[in-house]
C-alpha cells in the first residue's frame, strides 16, 4: 500500500494521524471522490460537474518517478517540468550529447527516443475499501499482527483489481487511516522524449532563486506516450488556453501531491522537529558536499552528477524551510491548539472517549520510542545511489518474491512487481566512480554517527574502512549489466547466494539488519501508530464530517484557488513577470551564472515580445509532487504550468497560509511563445495550440 513520498524517510515513515481543524480560504488538496463545491460555489460561483472532473482525472498524469504532468493533444503529448523529466534527459545523454543542458526538439516522430525507464500512471477508477482493509484485523490480534493482516488485505485487493499488463493498482491510507482506497490506473511505459530546453533557462537563477518569487524560469519539457508502438490517442486531454492565466480568475490545479503533515499529532511533529529533521538536514548536507567534490572532478563527472546535485540542493532548501516551519512557536502552537480542541470534543461524548480517546497516548508512546532508533534508520539508509539500491532490490526481489503475496515486503507484492522490474532491468547509464564516492561517504557517515559496534555498520564495513568498502564492492561489482541484473533474478535466491559477485554480496550483509530493523519498527511503532490513526481519523469524521481532506498522498488531489499577488519584503509581488523582468535579471549581474542566459536568447532577443508573462503566482495549495502539475480554469483550458513554490510555501507541509503561500507557474503564452520565436519549434505549439491534429 502506497502511503506516500519522502526523501530519506521512507524506511522510518510511520503512518501520519489526523488531528482535524476548521481550514480557511483556499486551502485544500481535495480527493476526486470528495470535492470542495459548496465551497466553490459560495465562493466562487462554479460548480464542477462529474464530467469536468472525469475530462481533468482523465487528463492528468503521474510520473512515477516523482511528479506530474499531463496530456496536453489528442496524440499522447504529456506536458510537464524541465527538472521532473530531467532523470530521464540524463539517463538519455551521453558526453558528447547532453540533453539536460543542451536541450532536445525532435522535429519528426521517428527522432523521439524512447526513455528508458519512465512509468506515467493515469487514475482511471477509485472505490472505497475501509471496510475490507479494516475488517481484516481479527479480535485478539496484537499490534504486529494485525498490521500484516491489514497489509495482506491490501495485497489481496490490488492483485484482484491488476487486470493486465498496461494496469496498476494500490491501496492508499487516506485520512491518515480513517479511509483506504483502491486506486486503479492504466500505465505507459513507452514514453518518449519530444522537447526540452536548456536547463539554464529551464531553471534560470539556479539554487539562489528557487523557492522565491519573482521568477523567470521556462521549466517545461514534453513527452509522450506510446501504445503498440503508435502515440496514444488521448480523448481526455487539456486544451491550450489562448490567453493564459489572468489576474483574479479562479484556477485548479491537477497533481500529485507527494506527502504532507498537516494531520499528524503533537508528538509527532515534535519527533520529527527535535530527532528527525535534525538528522535529515546532516545527512543530506554531508551527501551534497560529497557530490560537489566528486563533479570538481572534470567536465563529464559535473554532467554525471548534475541531475543529482539539484535534487539534493533542491531538497536541502525545502527541507530546511520545512524544519524552520516546525520550530516557529506561532506554527506550532496551532498545531497544538487544534488537536486540543478535537480531543476536547472527543471527551465531551462518552461513547467518543470510550471509541477513541486513547489514541494519542497511544501514539505519544510509540514516538517515544521511534525516536531512539530515528538517527540509525536514517543513516543506515544512506547507501549510496543506483548500483547499491539496485543490489539490495536483487536480494530482496528473490526471497520476497518466493513468499506468498500478503506476507511480502511492501514494494514486492505482486501488483508491484512488473513495475519494479521495468525499473531494475533499466538500460539507463551508471556512473561507478560516482556511486564509489557518494557510497564511501555515506558510510563514513554512518560510522562517525552510530559508532563501529553499530549492527549495520558491523555488517557494511566488516572491519574495513568506509572508502575501502565502497572501491572493493564498486569496482568489481557487475550490477551495472542490466543481462547478469536478469540473470541473478531468473536464477532466483540460489543465484543470489551462490553469487561472488561483491555489490551483492554487500547487499546480502546488510539485508538482514534492515530486516530486523524494520520488524522492530513494525511492531513498536507503525503497527502501535496504524490503528491509533484510524481512530482519530474516525473522530475527525465523527466531530466534523467529511468535510476536510487528507494528507498529500501522491495521489491526484485537485486544488483551487486565484491568481494573485502577495506581499513580499515590505512591497508587493507581481500576479506576473515578463521576458523584459527575464533580461533585466540577467544584466543585471553581468550574465554570470546562475544568471546567464543560453545563447539562442541573447540572439533571437529581438524576436520575442517581451511583454509576454513568463512565471506568475496563484494561491493553489501545492507540496512537492505537484512539480509539473496543470494550472486550468473553469473551461479546464490550461493556463499554466506548477513548477514552485515560493519560499513562504515551505511551511505547506504542516499548515496553509492563504496570505503569503503561492505556487509558482510557468505561463501557457511564454511556453508557445518561446517555442515558435526561440526553438523554431512551430510545429509543437500547433499541437499544444490545437492547429494541427497529427504529430509531426
Amino acid at each position: 500500500m502506497r502511503t506516500g513520498i519522502r526523501f530519506l524517510v521512507a524506511v522510518l515513515l510511520v503512518l501520519s494521524l489526523a488531528a482535524g481543524a476548521p481550514m480557511r480560504a483556499d486551502e485544500g488538496m481535495w480527493t476526486l471522490d470528495n470535492p470542495p463545491l459548496k465551497r466553490l460555489q459560495e465562493k466562487y460561483g462554479f460548480t464542477p460537474t462529474p464530467e469536468w472532473l472525469e475530462h481533468v482525472r482523465l487528463s492528468s498524469v503521474r510520473f512515477n518517478d516523482g511528479g506530474s504532468g499531463s496530456f496536453v493533444s489528442p496524440n499522447g503529448l504529456v506536458l510537464t517540468n524541465h527538472h521532473v523529466g530531467a532523470g530521464q534527459l540524463q539517463k538519455l545523454s551521453t558526453p558528447q550529447n547532453d540533453f539536460v543542458a543542451n536541450g532536445f526538439h525532435a522535429r519528426k516522430s521517428e527522432e523521439e527516443p524512447k526513455c528508458p525507464d519512465l512509468e506515467l500512471n493515469v487514475l482511471v477508477a477509485m472505490e472505497n475499501v475501509t471496510a475490507r482493509v479494516m475488517g481484516s484485523v481479527k479480535p485478539g490480534m496484537n499490534a504486529a499482527n494485525a498490521l500484516k493482516a491489514r497489509r495482506a488485505e491490501g495485497a489481496t485487493i490490488e492483485k484482484e483489481a491488476k487486470q493486465g499488463a498496461d494496469q496498476h493498482a494500490e491501496v492508499v491510507s487516506l485520512y491518515n487511516g480513517g479511509e483506504y482506497w483502491l486506486y486503479r490506473y492504466k500505465k505507459y511505459t513507452d514514453v518518449r522524449l519530444v522537447f526540452a530546453p536548456e536547463q539554464q533557462i529551464a531553471f534560470f537563477g539556479g539554487d539562489p532563486d528557487n523557492f522565491t518569487f519573482p521568477r523567470y524560469d521556462l521549466d517545461f519539457a514534453l513527452f509522450r506516450a506510446y501504445e503498440n508502438g503508435n502515440p496514444v490517442q488521448s480523448k481526455h486531454f487539456l486544451k491550450w488556453s489562448p490567453r493564459g492565466a489572468a489576474e483574479g480568475e479562479l484556477i485548479f490545479i491537477s497533481g500529485h501531491p507527494g506527502s504532507t503533515d498537516r494531520e499528524s499529532t503533537v508528538a509527532q511533529l515534535e519527533s520529527q522537529r527535535d530527532v528527525q529533521y535534525p538528522a535529515q538536514l546532516r545527512a543530506l548536507r554531508r551527501r551534497l558536499a560529497a557530490l560537489r567534490t566528486y563533479a570538481a572532478r572534470g567536465p563529464e563527472e559535473a554532467r554525471q552528477a548534475a541531475g543529482l546535485t539539484f535534487g539534493y540542493e533542491n531538497s536541502l532548501k525545502a527541507l530546511g524551510g520545512e524544519y524552520e516551519g516546525l520550530r516557529d512557536k506561532n506554527i506550532f502552537a496551532k498545531k497544538q491548539q487544534d488537536e486540543a480542541v478535537l480531543r476536547r470534543q472527543v471527551a465531551a461524548r462518552p461513547e467518543w472517549q470510550q471509541s477513541y480517546g486513547d489514541a494519542w497516548d497511544a501514539i505519544d508512546q510509540a514516538e517515544k520510542k521511534a525516536s531512539s532508533i530515528t538517527g540509525a534508520l536514517i543513516f543506515q539508509a544512506a547507501i549510496g545511489p543506483s548500483l547499491p539500491n539496485r543490489a539490495q532490490q536483487i536480494v530482496r526481489y528473490v526471497v520476497e518474491s518466493k513468499k506468498p503475496d500478503g506476507e511480502r515486503l511492501p514494494g514486492y507484492h505482486d501488483s508491484e512487481l512488473e513495475s519494479l522490474r521495468f525499473r531494475m532491468f533499466s538500460p539507463a547509464p551508471v556512473y561507478p566512480a560516482m556511486d564509489e564516492a557518494l557510497l564511501a561517504d555515506a558510510l563514513e557517515q554512518a560510522l562517525e554517527e552510530l559508532g563501529p559496534d553499530n549492527g549495520f555498520v558491523r555488517a557494511a564495513l566488516a572491519g574495513k574502512k568506509p572508502a575501502e568498502v565502497a572501491r572493493e564492492v564498486i569496482s568489481a561489482t557487475k550490477v551495472g549489466d542490466v543481462a547478469f541484473r536478469k540473470s541473478l533474478v531468473e536464477g532466483g535466491e540460489a543465484a543470489v547466494v551462490a553469487s561472488t559477485d561483491p555489490l551483492i554480496q554487500y547487499a546480502r550483509r546488510i539485508d538482514p539488519v534492515r530486516r530486523e530493523m524494520r520488524k522492530w519498527l513494525d511492531e513498536n511503532v507503525t503497527g502501535i501508530e496504524t490503528p491509533a490513526g484510524e481512530k482519530i481519523g474516525q473522530a475527525r469524521f465523527a466531530v466534523f464530517g467529511k468535510s476536510n481532506y487528507p494528507d498529500a498522498t501522491f495521489t491526484l488531489r485537485l486544488t483551487y484557488g486565484t491568481v494573485k499577488g502577495y506581499p513580499m519584503n515590505g512591497t508587493i509581488a507581481p500576479v506576473h513577470t515578463t521576458f523584459y523582468g527575464l533580461y533585466d535579471r540577467a544584466y543585471s549581474f553581468g550574465l554570470k551564472p546562475p544568471f546567464h542566459l543560453p545563447q539562442r536568447y541573447l540572439d533571437r532577443k529581438d524576436k520575442l515580445d517581451l511583454t509576454t508573462p513568463l512565471n506568475f503566482v496563484c494561491t493553489g495549495d501545492i507540496i512537492g509532487g505537484n512539480s509539473g502539475s496543470p494550472v486550468i480554469n473553469r473551461d479546464a483550458e490550461l493556463v499554466g504550468l506548477v513548477f514552485d513554490g515560493n519560499i513562504e510555501s515551505l511551511v505547506g507541509r504542516f499548515v496553509y497560509n492563504d496570505e503569503k503561500n503561492r505556487t509558482v507557474a510557468v505561463h501557457s503564452r511564454a511556453i508557445v511563445e518561446t517555442l515558435r520565436k526561440v526553438y523554431d519549434a512551430g510545429a509543437i505549439a500547433d499541437e499544444l495550440q490545437g492547429k494541427t491534429a497529427a504529430a509531426k
